[in-house]
């Protein structure tokens, strides 16, 4: 499919027609990237998306307790260098 580059205020863009959209299944946002000359469209990734399911998932496989047997040991670095 052919398309032109148009003019949106003091930037150029393209139309995507509503098929293409589909298709891929873009958001309302999206990642632009450059590879090999080629612009790449993708859906914006969410980093924290699906945590509170995971976590869920942990506590009901006894999978969330804390790994660190006793926190109130401090280490050389946290004794000298930290300040509260």
């Amino acid at each position: 499919m052919r398309t032109s580059i148009i003019r949106i205020g003091n930037s150029q863009g393209i139309r995507i027609p509503k098929v293409l959209l589909q298709q891929s299944h873009l958001g309302t946002e999206v990642e632009l990237d450059v590879e090999d000359e080629k612009i790449i469209i993708r859906s914006a990734s969410h980093p924290r998306q699906g945590w509170g399911e995971k976590f869920k998932l942990m506590a009901e496989s006894s999978d969330d307790k804390i790994i660190d047997d006793d926190l109130s040991v401090q280490t050389e670095w946290e004794k000298e260098e930290w300040q509260w």
